[in-house]
């Protein structure tokens, strides 16, 4: 059920209405409750505290104004400074990483809080009356008003030192680095718990049955397994799913194959067949929540834009090879989830597509290698963030993958390096490294 509302929260974090929205809200309900506090109790601030609360209502008004006015034209500021952001960031690093700062909270609140003093001023503004209209002056709401507009300086500080932090190469890489790595904890955590029981039956042989298409055009974002095991179980039928997490579907592209029990009736209906589709959750762009790929493929593009001949910033690719190594590395330990599950009765029902580590070590290295020619600092990174990776490796057929790796390195620098001094550089650096991917000798 939570799995219907993800892409709706997700839409909503990721818009720059919503917390915006969300602030204004709550600077009518700040507006109206010091309102009837200046109304209902007898507080008398103006007496009590007469530098404080001595402002008329004309200067009351005078003061609201220009403070209503300063805060619209400074949020029209941060609005234009964040979408210039954005189209920077997109020109210059890859426009995947822009929901990353669509997303991000501080711009959302800042703009929210100009807008919402705003609005909190015209609120206020129009309950003043001078002394020909029942004199009323809500003083504590005018002195909120005051100090808001006092923090309005302070966010303004803030956004600009955020905006500018933001922009630089490391806290970008930091950021995807950081969301890809939460999203690989949860998909592949450490502990596993105990091992499952066998199955009863192995899965069904691939063979014909009833196709399932999708029902709108978009990348798979989410897969709710559990749901779709419980659908499976109480529809006795096999699903084998044929789209992975990060896969791109039309409408006539098949989702899934149903393969029915012996004793199952079949075809499924209509109805039956929607409740399988909402399992897979299908949207107009790619999360990294149970998509990995996708954060690994932000940093890949983040490095080859910055290896393209119009940029040629090899600092840049050699950070974002850093970034990929660390997540290699965290990867390589890992168990990976079972693709086959199977009910309470241990029978099989569901098969998800998911690549395996070769896939990803490929997805982070591979184009990154290929568009490192001639780049001689590039390939000794590239071959030092290899050997982090094999150490982690808790398999040796994960070693013999990034042995590839190494060779196809290797290759490449004898191939298209211009120097001897460059080759034997990239040579000796192999030598000091390759006993991190030999195989661990058994006893």
């Amino acid at each position: 059920m939570l799995m219907r509302f993800r892409p709706l929260w997700q839409r909503l974090r990721e818009s720059l209405w919503f917390v915006p929205g969300l602030l204004v809200l709550g600077a009518f309900g700040l507006a109206y409750a010091l309102i009837a506090f200046d109304t209902r109790t007898s507080f008398d601030g103006a007496k009590r505290f007469p530098l404080l609360f001595g402002a008329g209502a004309e200067g009351s008004r005078g003061m609201l104004t220009a403070i209503a006015g300063s805060m619209l034209t400074v949020a029209a500021l941060v609005f234009s400074l964040t979408l210039s952001t954005i189209s920077q960031v997109s020109s210059q690093y890859s426009p995947r990483v822009l929901r990353n700062f669509m997303r991000d909270r501080g711009n959302q609140v800042v703009m929210g809080y100009f807008v919402g003093v705003f609005a909190y001023c015209l609120i206020v503004l129009g309950t003043i009356r001078s002394a020909d209209e029942q004199k009323f002056v809500p003083s504590t709401a005018v002195l909120v008003g005051l100090v808001l507009a006092l923090g309005g300086v302070a966010a303004l500080i803030y956004f600009i030192h955020h905006i500018a932090e933001s922009l630089q190469t490391g806290t970008i890489l930091h950021r995807i680095s950081r969301e890809t790595t939460r999203a690989l904890d949860v998909l592949f955590p450490e502990e596993l718990g105990e091992p499952a029981e066998p199955l009863t039956a192995p899965a069904p042989a691939a063979g014909p049955g009833q196709p399932v298409c999708a029902a709108r055009t978009g990348y798979v974002q989410q897969i709710d397994a559990e749901a779709l095991l419980r659908w499976a179980a109480e529809h006795r039928v096999f699903v084998r799913l044929e789209q992975p997490v990060g896969a791109f579907v039309g409408e006539q592209d098949r989702l899934a194959r149903l393969q029915p029990d012996e004793h199952s009736a079949s075809p499924l209906s209509a109805s039956d067949l929607a409740g399988l589709r909402a399992c897979v959750v299908i949207e107009l762009h790619r999360s990294i929540e149970q998509d990995v790929a996708f954060g690994l493929q932000q940093l890949v593009d983040i490095a080859l834009k910055a290896l393209s001949p119009g940029i040629n910033d090899t600092t840049t690719a050699i950070m974002a090879v850093d970034h990929l190594g660390r997540l290699m590395q965290r990867l390589a330990g890992r168990t990976f989830p079972a693709r086959l599950r199977a009910d309470n009765r241990q029978q099989p029902r569901v098969l998800v597509p998911a690549p395996d580590f070769d896939a990803y070590l490929r997805l982070a290295f591979d184009l990154v290698r290929i568009n490192a020619k001639g780049n001689h600092a590039l390939l000794r990174r590239l071959l030092r963030a290899l050997a982090r990776t094999a150490e982690a490796a808790n398999t040796a057929e994960r070693r013999r993958a990034v042995a590839r790796q190494a060779e196809l390195l290797r290759e490449l620098a004898e191939q298209n390096l211009s120097t001897d001094y460059e080759k034997q550089s990239v040579r000796a650096l192999l030598a000091e490294l390759s006993p991190s991917w030999e195989p661990t000798p058994t006893a």
